[in-house]
């Protein structure tokens, strides 16, 4: 039996298997974690347009940004649930599309034509000329990795109930990462300047142990914020449908 009961019963009291509950979008946390997924997801793209040397190590200078998108991610499907989760990727999806039309339209701008402004020009279209391409990589990588990650993360949450947190945050992250880092180095790699097979390997296998790395190593703190914000949503426990 649940030790509590209304919106705020203890998660972890649901027996598996029950139905799934999710949270309104009401309150304001969902506004701030899809904003930030936005900004984090924006700045990556311009980051990804670098291509960053470590030693052995091939990777791109969104490298340190991009997985906090996918944690947020997860936050909000594992709240939220899938539906609300879909309109915040589609949503992040078009913001982006809009911050690439901004750059473009930035870039074909008349500037002035002294050496100030024709050095200005050269740096703007060096640093986000190639953000477009970027874009249209990390886009479709991020369509299809998020829908992946938090498809199967309901649908594991549909089965356990409010158990096993940690599982579901662990294997819907290695999947969706794994669609999305193959998705956008095949687009993105000749961008940044690899055009070799072996670099191209270098760069799919690093940027996929990373970025699973990172979201496995944050499971604890994600866990975290999720039952903070579980406790706070006032329609947290209702069932709703998936």
């Amino acid at each position: 039996m649940p030790s509590s009961t209304g919106p705020n019963a203890l998660p972890e009291t649901t027996p598996p298997g029950s139905a799934a509950t999710f949270a309104s979008i009401g309150s304001p946390y969902f506004g701030i974690m899809l904003a930030s997924m936005a900004v984090l997801l924006i700045l990556s793209n311009i980051g990804a347009s670098k291509g960053v040397a470590i030693g052995p190590i091939i990777t791109d200078g969104g490298f340190f940004l991009f997985p906090l998108a996918y944690i947020l991610g997860d936050v909000i499907s594992e709240v939220y649930g899938f539906k609300v989760a879909r309109k915040a990727i589609l949503t992040t999806f078009a913001l982006s599309v809009f911050a690439s039309l901004c750059y473009w339209v930035i870039i074909a701008l008349p500037g002035f034509d002294d050496e100030f402004g024709t050095s200005k020009q050269a740096a703007l279209e060096g640093a986000l000329g190639p953000v477009p391409q970027i874009v249209l990589a990390s886009l479709l990588a991020f369509l299809a990795g998020q829908t992946i990650n938090s498809w199967i993360l309901v649908r594991m949450k549909a089965r356990s109930g409010e158990k096993s947190l940690w599982a579901r945050l662990m294997g819907s992250s290695g999947a969706g990462e794994f669609v999305d880092t193959l998705i956008f180095c095949s687009i993105a790699a000749s961008v940044i300047g690899i055009t070799d097979f072996g670099t191209f390997v270098n760069y799919v296998v690093v940027g996929f142990v990373y970025k699973t790395l990172v979201e496995f190593l944050f499971v604890p703190v994600t866990s975290l914020v999720i039952g903070w914000i579980k406790k706070r949503e006032p329609s947290y426990g209702v069932p709703a449908a998936v």
